[in-house]
């Protein structure tokens, strides 16, 4: 786990956030959705919903991507932030928007039965096909 009182935000500055709970360890999600969304898979680390205050959020748009969930990212540069579900108690925030240092690690990797094949996966985190 990470430390506690830990921030971040998009590239222009638009978004900034406060967490002050405790954040899981970094995943990696190599679902289509994550890819398309990023360019890339995605890493995220999750909180409790109370636990993250939006501290500057005029640009935070949210993007309903399934039924299941929404995206949030800043409407002027386009950082993809947060990820929940909808109803959920924890809000995943990807990992890059957190300020340095995190005291994090990547642990595990999901839904690497859907990562593209420019790539491959060689560090000794879990992985796994799916969920």
């Amino acid at each position: 786990m990470a430390k506690k009182n830990q921030s971040g935000g998009c590239l222009c500055g638009g978004v900034r956030y406060h967490v002050s709970g405790e954040l899981r360890n970094v995943v990696g999600c190599h679902c289509s959705q994550c890819r398309r969304t990023s360019g890339n898979f995605v890493t995220a680390t999750n909180c409790g919903l109370d636990d993250l205050v939006l501290e500057k959020d005029g640009t935070l748009r949210w993007y309903r991507s399934s039924e299941a969930a929404e995206r949030g990212f800043c409407s002027v540069c386009g950082g993809n932030l947060f990820w929940r579900p909808i109803g959920g108690d924890h809000l995943s925030i990807m990992a890059g928007t957190l300020d340095a240092p995190t005291g994090l690690r990547l642990t595990k990797h999901i839904f690497v039965a859907d990562k593209s094949d420019y790539y491959d996966l060689t560090d000794k985190a879990e992985k796994h096909a799916q969920w």
